[in-house]
């Protein structure tokens, strides 16, 4: 299983530092309230599920909606081996991750003169909306497909995600 490296930062003017996870593709996150999620998104799909008082979120970067084959079945690129982790990871802080609100960003085509509808971002997007759907999860925000990549980033805590989209 992967995850992203998280690197302490003290930020200015604030006393306590915070730890940055910044996620590559297949990473797994969990932070605190204060703590930072990032990522860079093209294809991939980034799900942050966060409990309703925002006091924790999990992150995971997707680049397969395909099962995992059996023989790499925990590998966290592929989107239920992500799912998982990150639900084991909120049950490790006590949080059922059907009660947690979810933001979604990615699933952009990053080839659009080369691609037919249904390229690899939208399929990325459409199993994770659909997991969600499953799972009763509400989702408070998403930006999902378009000919975009997308920076992410998102500090534990009551303010949203934000994002900023790069063309391509």
């Amino acid at each position: 299983m992967k995850g992203a490296t998280p690197v302490h930062v003290a930020h200015q003017g604030l006393a306590a530092a915070t730890t940055l996870h910044v996620l590559h593709p297949g990473d797994v996150a969990l932070g605190w309230q204060g703590d930072r999620l990032q990522t860079l998104l093209g294809s991939c799909v980034a799900v942050i599920l966060t409990d309703p008082r925002r006091t924790v979120g999990a992150m995971c970067h997707i680049v397969h909606c395909a099962a995992p084959p059996p023989h790499d079945a925990g590998n966290t690129a592929y989107a239920s081996a992500a799912f998982a982790r990150m639900h084991l990871l909120l049950r490790g802080c006590g949080i059922e991750p059907y009660l947690c609100e979810a933001h979604v960003y990615g699933g952009g085509n990053m080839f659009p003169g080369l691609s037919a509808p249904g390229h690899v971002g939208d399929a990325n997007a459409r199993w994770v909306m659909d997991a969600l759907a499953h799972d009763g999860v509400r989702v408070l925000n998403q930006d999902l497909g378009g000919n975009a990549y997308r920076r992410l980033s998102w500090v534990v805590g009551q303010d949203m995600p934000q994002v900023t989209a790069v063309a391509v």
